[in-house]
């Protein structure tokens, strides 16, 4: 008996849902969250050697922006592609989006192989991109899909037009401060409704005052079993091998990452990055200061793609 329990027993590295009816409130939770943003045009399952990749296509009605170079979602650890409900709409509305569920995480994707070492990782993301008949996509990634986005574009960069890192992980190793933080966050999630604004300001947290958002991440920590070592960061060597347009946008109020130190550092070391600084924000820069963060980040591509384009014309010339 006790074989057979081996046997059956998922890898201890193999993200999990605790049980079929968690995993089911889990989806409600985020359906309710993906209505807050664009409607999604399409539901896509990829397969990969490590597993199936689920995919929330978006998109523009106008032929002009729906023929630009798409726009690839990455989100962060312990979520799924609902947390760019406050993205989507502005995104899409100038260029084709995808958003990923990525393997490991509490999502629809469906994990049979460990993806957290860099090279595997950089493999699983380019299959899934090859299966969505992406060669050319502009990566953006929000914490943990941060690392998985710079890894990417040290790694596998063959597909990327840009990487967009949103206080990403691989700059740092994660210190206690940030693991404190999402402790004390994840105990406010429960603090009565009329004290969650002054929590939310105090911990630079927007997951109190969104109440779809904060119904999510209760159900995820509920629902699944992540199951990974938080990634290294990326060597200053690694970091220097970077060839790809890269823009770090960072929270002044980030305990992931210590800002000013990256927004020099990252530039030094990659010829081809620009970092910003976002105030009166932390960790989720792209979710309470959404409007900010669109534009910036359209404007990051416009410039990309149009200096592409200058430099293509110059060699054809």
């Amino acid at each position: 008996m006790s074989d057979a329990r081996t046997r059956n027993r998922p890898p201890a590295d193999i993200g999990r849902y605790v049980n079929d009816a968690l995993r089911d409130r889990y989806f409600e939770a985020c359906d309710a969250l993906y209505a807050l943003g664009a409607p999604v045009r399409a539901e896509l399952d990829v397969e990969t050697r490590f597993g199936t990749t689920h995919v929330y296509r978006y998109g523009p009605t106008d032929p002009a922006a729906a023929s630009r170079t798409p726009v690839v979602l990455v989100h962060g650890a312990g979520s799924c592609s609902a947390m760019w409900y406050p993205n989507t709409a502005s995104l899409s509305a100038e260029r084709p989006v995808y958003a990923i569920d990525t393997p490991g995480d509490p999502g629809r994707s469906v994990q049979r192989a460990p993806i957290h070492q860099p090279e595997r990782a950089a493999q699983w993301l380019d299959e899934a991109l090859s299966g969505l008949g992406l060669d050319r996509v502009h990566l953006i990634g929000s914490s943990y899909g941060g690392w998985l986005t710079l890894n990417q574009a040290h790694l596998r960069p063959g597909r990327l037009a840009s990487a967009t890192l949103l206080d990403p992980g691989g700059l740092e190793k994660v210190g206690l401060r940030f693991f404190a933080w999402i402790f004390v966050s994840l105990l406010a999630t429960s603090a009565p409704k009329a004290l969650r604004p002054r929590l939310a300001a105090w911990l630079a947290q927007p997951v109190l005052v969104v109440p779809e958002l904060r119904a999510m991440i209760r159900a995820s920590v509920r629902a699944y079993r992540v199951r990974r070592p938080a990634p290294l960061p990326l060597t200053e060597d690694e970091l220097r091998t970077i060839r790809t347009p890269l823009y770090l946008l960072l929270g002044k109020r980030s305990l992931l990452v210590h800002p000013r130190r990256q927004a020099e550092r990252v530039p030094r070391l990659v010829p081809t990055a620009t970092a910003e600084i976002i105030g009166a924000t932390g960790h989720g820069p792209q979710i309470d200061h959404a409007d900010e963060v669109n534009d910036r980040i359209l404007t990051f591509l416009a410039r990309t793609d149009a200096a592409t384009a200058t430099a293509t014309g110059a060699d054809a010339d």
